[in-house]
Protein backbone atom coordinates (compact mmCIF):
# COMPACT_ATOMS: atom_id res chain seq x y z
CA UNK A 1 0.00 0.00 0.00
CA UNK A 2 3.00 2.39 0.81
CA UNK A 3 5.11 1.51 -2.39
CA UNK A 4 1.64 2.36 -4.34
CA UNK A 5 0.65 5.68 -2.65
CA UNK A 6 4.49 6.57 -3.10
CA UNK A 7 4.10 5.63 -6.74
CA UNK A 8 1.18 7.34 -6.95
CA UNK A 9 2.37 10.82 -5.10
CA UNK A 10 5.69 10.71 -7.31
CA UNK A 11 3.55 10.61 -10.51
CA UNK A 12 1.48 13.25 -9.39
CA UNK A 13 5.24 15.55 -8.56
CA UNK A 14 6.00 14.77 -12.00
CA UNK A 15 3.14 15.50 -14.18
CA UNK A 16 3.11 19.07 -12.27
CA UNK A 17 6.52 19.49 -12.85
CA UNK A 18 5.98 18.84 -16.60
CA UNK A 19 3.06 20.97 -16.52
CA UNK A 20 5.33 23.90 -15.07
CA UNK A 21 7.91 23.48 -17.69
CA UNK A 22 5.40 23.21 -20.80
CA UNK A 23 3.52 26.41 -19.39
CA UNK A 24 7.17 28.23 -19.05
CA UNK A 25 8.08 26.91 -22.10
CA UNK A 26 5.19 28.30 -23.88
CA UNK A 27 4.80 31.84 -21.91
CA UNK A 28 8.57 32.34 -22.88
CA UNK A 29 8.01 31.44 -26.73
CA UNK A 30 4.70 33.93 -27.40
CA UNK A 31 6.33 37.07 -25.34
CA UNK A 32 9.18 36.48 -28.01
CA UNK A 33 6.76 36.00 -30.96
CA UNK A 34 7.99 38.17 -34.17
CA UNK A 35 11.22 39.49 -32.43
CA UNK A 36 13.45 37.36 -33.69
CA UNK A 37 15.82 37.58 -36.97
CA UNK A 38 18.09 35.00 -38.47
CA UNK A 39 18.88 37.81 -41.48
CA UNK A 40 21.28 40.94 -40.89
CA UNK A 41 19.65 42.50 -43.61
CA UNK A 42 15.76 42.46 -42.08
CA UNK A 43 16.65 43.16 -38.53
CA UNK A 44 16.17 46.65 -37.51
CA UNK A 45 18.52 49.07 -36.75
CA UNK A 46 18.92 49.94 -32.56
CA UNK A 47 21.25 51.92 -30.42
CA UNK A 48 22.41 49.47 -28.59
CA UNK A 49 23.22 45.63 -28.38
CA UNK A 50 23.45 43.43 -25.27
CA UNK A 51 25.60 40.12 -26.48
CA UNK A 52 24.61 37.65 -23.34
CA UNK A 53 28.05 35.74 -22.24
CA UNK A 54 29.56 32.08 -22.12
CA UNK A 55 32.65 30.49 -21.93
CA UNK A 56 35.42 30.34 -24.95
CA UNK A 57 35.81 27.13 -24.35
CA UNK A 58 33.17 23.90 -23.22
CA UNK A 59 34.33 21.65 -20.30
CA UNK A 60 36.42 19.54 -22.51
CA UNK A 61 38.55 21.63 -23.04
CA UNK A 62 37.67 22.24 -26.93
CA UNK A 63 36.25 25.50 -28.09
CA UNK A 64 32.74 26.06 -27.10
CA UNK A 65 31.03 26.93 -30.86
CA UNK A 66 28.36 28.66 -28.99
CA UNK A 67 30.68 31.46 -28.05
CA UNK A 68 32.24 31.35 -31.62
CA UNK A 69 28.91 31.72 -33.04
CA UNK A 70 28.29 34.81 -30.90
CA UNK A 71 30.87 36.83 -31.17
CA UNK A 72 30.33 36.33 -35.41
CA UNK A 73 26.74 37.35 -35.16
CA UNK A 74 28.05 40.65 -32.65
CA UNK A 75 30.84 41.57 -35.02
CA UNK A 76 28.58 41.28 -38.17
CA UNK A 77 25.69 43.37 -36.39
CA UNK A 78 28.26 46.27 -35.92
CA UNK A 79 30.01 45.99 -39.34
CA UNK A 80 26.64 46.19 -40.95
CA UNK A 81 25.75 49.38 -39.04
CA UNK A 82 22.65 47.00 -37.51
CA UNK A 83 24.25 48.83 -33.43
CA UNK A 84 25.96 51.60 -32.91
CA UNK A 85 27.67 50.29 -29.39
CA UNK A 86 27.57 46.86 -27.69
CA UNK A 87 27.61 46.02 -24.27
CA UNK A 88 28.83 42.75 -23.62
CA UNK A 89 27.36 41.38 -20.48
CA UNK A 90 28.94 38.39 -18.56
CA UNK A 91 30.22 35.89 -15.68
CA UNK A 92 33.36 37.47 -13.96
CA UNK A 93 32.58 35.97 -10.74
CA UNK A 94 35.94 33.93 -10.73
CA UNK A 95 40.23 35.38 -11.14
CA UNK A 96 40.89 32.70 -13.49
CA UNK A 97 36.90 33.60 -15.46
CA UNK A 98 36.33 36.25 -17.44
CA UNK A 99 33.36 36.64 -20.38
CA UNK A 100 33.25 39.87 -20.92
CA UNK A 101 37.23 40.69 -21.19
CA UNK A 102 37.60 37.09 -23.86
CA UNK A 103 34.64 38.22 -25.77
CA UNK A 104 36.01 41.45 -26.03
CA UNK A 105 39.36 40.89 -26.92
CA UNK A 106 38.12 38.49 -29.81
CA UNK A 107 35.86 40.96 -31.23
CA UNK A 108 39.32 43.52 -31.00
CA UNK A 109 40.45 40.72 -33.35
CA UNK A 110 37.93 40.91 -35.45
CA UNK A 111 38.82 44.89 -35.83
CA UNK A 112 35.88 46.13 -33.77
CA UNK A 113 36.83 49.56 -32.68
CA UNK A 114 37.15 49.47 -28.33
CA UNK A 115 35.35 52.59 -28.15
CA UNK A 116 31.93 50.84 -29.05
CA UNK A 117 32.00 48.07 -26.28
CA UNK A 118 31.38 48.25 -22.77
CA UNK A 119 32.18 45.86 -20.70
CA UNK A 120 29.26 44.27 -17.51
CA UNK A 121 31.40 42.27 -15.62
CA UNK A 122 27.87 41.48 -13.57
CA UNK A 123 25.75 39.86 -16.02
CA UNK A 124 26.58 36.47 -13.90
CA UNK A 125 23.04 35.03 -15.51
CA UNK A 126 20.93 36.13 -18.21
CA UNK A 127 18.24 38.09 -16.09
CA UNK A 128 21.31 40.18 -14.26
CA UNK A 129 22.21 41.08 -17.73
CA UNK A 130 18.96 42.22 -19.06
CA UNK A 131 18.33 43.93 -15.60
CA UNK A 132 21.10 45.91 -15.68
CA UNK A 133 20.72 46.47 -19.00
CA UNK A 134 18.29 49.03 -17.80
CA UNK A 135 19.13 50.03 -14.38
CA UNK A 136 22.89 50.30 -15.19
CA UNK A 137 23.42 51.14 -18.29
CA UNK A 138 19.50 52.81 -18.62
CA UNK A 139 18.66 51.13 -21.67
CA UNK A 140 14.77 50.61 -22.69
CA UNK A 141 15.87 49.77 -26.24
CA UNK A 142 17.92 46.41 -27.26
CA UNK A 143 19.31 44.34 -29.43
CA UNK A 144 20.02 41.07 -27.73
CA UNK A 145 22.74 39.12 -29.17
CA UNK A 146 23.12 34.95 -28.56
CA UNK A 147 21.28 31.55 -29.77
CA UNK A 148 17.19 31.94 -30.10
CA UNK A 149 16.76 29.78 -27.58
CA UNK A 150 18.28 32.02 -25.44
CA UNK A 151 17.31 35.30 -26.64
CA UNK A 152 14.15 34.08 -26.29
CA UNK A 153 14.29 34.04 -22.36
CA UNK A 154 15.91 37.07 -22.56
CA UNK A 155 13.62 39.14 -24.91
CA UNK A 156 10.95 37.79 -22.17
CA UNK A 157 13.24 39.54 -19.56
CA UNK A 158 13.71 42.39 -21.19
CA UNK A 159 8.75 42.28 -21.86
CA UNK A 160 8.64 42.15 -17.35
CA UNK A 161 10.85 44.98 -17.41
CA UNK A 162 9.04 47.30 -20.04
CA UNK A 163 12.37 47.02 -22.26
CA UNK A 164 11.93 47.20 -26.04
CA UNK A 165 13.83 43.56 -27.21
CA UNK A 166 14.33 42.21 -30.23
CA UNK A 167 17.28 39.29 -30.80
CA UNK A 168 19.52 38.66 -33.64
CA UNK A 169 19.70 34.97 -33.23
CA UNK A 170 23.64 33.67 -33.71
CA UNK A 171 24.20 30.14 -35.51
CA UNK A 172 22.89 27.30 -33.27
CA UNK A 173 25.01 24.07 -32.79
CA UNK A 174 24.50 20.32 -33.46
CA UNK A 175 21.90 19.04 -31.40
CA UNK A 176 23.95 16.03 -30.22
CA UNK A 177 26.21 18.62 -29.09
CA UNK A 178 24.03 21.06 -27.87
CA UNK A 179 21.22 19.36 -25.58
CA UNK A 180 22.85 19.07 -22.53
CA UNK A 181 22.51 23.01 -23.12
CA UNK A 182 18.91 22.04 -24.03
CA UNK A 183 17.89 20.39 -21.55
CA UNK A 184 18.99 23.04 -19.23
CA UNK A 185 17.56 25.83 -20.96
CA UNK A 186 14.27 24.07 -20.00
CA UNK A 187 14.90 24.53 -16.24
CA UNK A 188 16.30 28.38 -16.69
CA UNK A 189 13.09 29.24 -18.23
CA UNK A 190 11.12 27.85 -15.23
CA UNK A 191 13.42 29.59 -13.20
CA UNK A 192 13.12 33.09 -14.58
CA UNK A 193 9.51 33.10 -14.58
CA UNK A 194 9.90 32.63 -10.39
CA UNK A 195 12.23 35.28 -10.48
CA UNK A 196 9.38 38.03 -11.54
CA UNK A 197 7.00 36.13 -9.16
CA UNK A 198 9.01 36.34 -6.15
CA UNK A 199 10.58 39.85 -6.97
CA UNK A 200 14.42 38.81 -7.31
CA UNK A 201 16.48 41.10 -8.10
CA UNK A 202 20.49 41.01 -10.10
CA UNK A 203 23.14 39.64 -7.37
CA UNK A 204 24.90 43.18 -8.23
CA UNK A 205 23.87 46.32 -9.63
CA UNK A 206 26.57 49.30 -9.17
CA UNK A 207 27.03 52.74 -10.69
CA UNK A 208 25.18 53.69 -13.10
CA UNK A 209 27.46 53.81 -16.93
CA UNK A 210 26.14 56.65 -19.73
CA UNK A 211 26.18 55.19 -23.59
CA UNK A 212 26.79 57.87 -25.65
CA UNK A 213 24.12 59.09 -27.95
Amino acid sequence: MRKNKFIKIFSLFLVIIFIIMFWSDKTIIDASKDRLYNDVNLIPRNKVGLLLGTGKYASNGDHNTYYDNRIAAAAKLINEGKIKYLIISGDNSRKDYNEPDSMFADLRKLGIDSSLMFLDYAGFRTFDSVERLKKVFGQDTVTIISQQFHNERAIYTAFKENIYAIGYNAKDVDNSIGITTQIREKFARVKVILDFWFGNQPKYLGNKITIPN
